[in-house]
């Protein structure tokens, strides 16, 4: 999958942009502040996930602005593709079309733009919150099968209202019973999510632990585990509309009591866990730092390989200074899995012998640094030192 031609104007500071990735490696550089990492978050918005930076709708436009508008063509293994985004701090001008169609969200756009994008903060993903190891989880899922993430938030809608309920009921505005009906939708809905993040992260795990014990010279193992708040073993089970419902919901009435005086769900999907182990042991209690970001690389290489193999399509990588990150091994290593894959990347200077073709952002907009030799007219792919 490759983006042939990506526009942006009005999302943020970024203004009148209009570029011809290569096809490999795309460099973005310049100072902080300029919209490196606007640019990147634009076309990862046009994949039809949320923000990366947890940037709302109304916010993407720009400051005094009405309207940020966003567009790209991309080819995949059977046919062009367009993709067009108007957003507006008007949630009823939002104008969204995916090859002339009309979508009603930027979820609708889910599918046809692959990507994965590293974060300097994904490189926390092994040793930090437990919510943003889920989070991460969903969103693999969500991009093999894009229905998924209508699932999960039918499902955090059921919570939200469950866990309004419980306080009413802890303040006695209203009776106990009420919950049932609100029990048995996050039971069904629970049991479902439970299934397919098992398995995703029974698939990680496959691909991660290759990737870490390269990284490692195999001289140190890896694991992850799916650790479940409702069940002991989910090993072959996929019967979530019937027998796995059915335990979620008795541990859900079973745990009434306690979650009417807390006041919200103890238990269930949204307080699940990826565990992440390093030779055994737990990597976000005893793992070093080089130990949590190899495990956070191939975690992310690992989703990368994945939503290849699911899909038959190489992903569009975006790396958003990352690499200034990682010492020199880890950036090779990084650079060298990722072969073959279209790559956008951000820095502030381009450092290392590393072949792309670049583009310079300055206020918000780009300049392209290719070079052209003017005796046989041709483009020649800077270098970058």
């Amino acid at each position: 999958m490759t983006i042939t031609n990506f526009t942006v104007d009005g999302f943020k500071n970024l203004k009148n942009i209009n570029i011809s990735p290569a096809e490999g490696v795309n460099v973005i550089h310049g100072r902080n502040a300029q919209g490196k990492t606007n640019l990147i978050e634009a076309i990862w918005i046009l994949s039809g996930a949320k923000s990366f930076r947890g940037t709302k709708e109304r916010d993407m436009v720009a400051f005094g602005g009405e309207f940020a508008r966003l567009g790209l063509t991309l080819i995949d293994s059977e046919r062009e593709q367009k993709i067009e985004a108007v957003i507006s701090k008007n949630p009823r001008e939002r104008k969204i079309t995916l090859n002339g169609v009309k979508q009603r969200y930027l979820s609708g756009l889910f599918g046809a733009l692959k990507c994965v994008v590293f974060t300097p903060e994904d490189l926390e993903l092994s040793k930090g919150s437990p919510d943003n190891r889920r989070d991460f989880i969903d969103l693999c899922v969500s991009q093999i099968k894009p229905a998924y993430s209508r699932t999960v938030l039918k499902y955090e809608n059921v919570l939200l209202q469950r866990n309004t309920l419980l306080k009413n009921i802890s303040q006695g505005v209203s009776p106990a019973s009420d919950l049932d009906v609100w029990d048995e939708q996050m039971a069904r809905l629970g049991a479902y999510i439970s299934v397919l993040k098992y398995q995703y992260t029974k698939k990680l795990n496959i691909f991660a632990k290759k990737l870490y014990e390269e990284i490692s010279g195999g001289a140190e193992s890896f694991g992850l585990k799916y650790c479940s708040t409702v069940y002991e073993n989910l090993e072959g089970r996929e019967d979530w509309s019937g027998e796995m419902a059915g335990e979620y919901l008795s541990l859900l009435k079973k745990n009434r009591v306690e979650d009417i005086r807390l006041g919200f769900t103890l238990i269930g999907v949204h307080r699940d866990d990826v565990g992440v182990y390093i030779n055994g042991s737990a990597a976000k209690d005893f793992g070093s730092q080089g130990q949590n970001r190899s495990a956070a690389l191939s975690m992310k290489l690992a989703q990368a390989y994945i939503l290849s193999e699911e899909t038959g399509e190489m992903p569009v990588i975006l790396l958003d200074d990352v690499l200034s990150e990682l010492d020199k091994s880890r950036r090779e290593f990084i650079i060298n899995k990722l072969g073959g894959m279209q790559i956008f990347i951000t820095c502030c200077e381009p450092a290392g012998k590393l072949k792309g073709r670049r583009f310079e952002m300055k206020n918000g907009e780009t300049f392209n640094k290719t070079r052209v030799k003017k005796s046989k007219n041709e483009k020649i792919e800077e270098q970058i030192e």
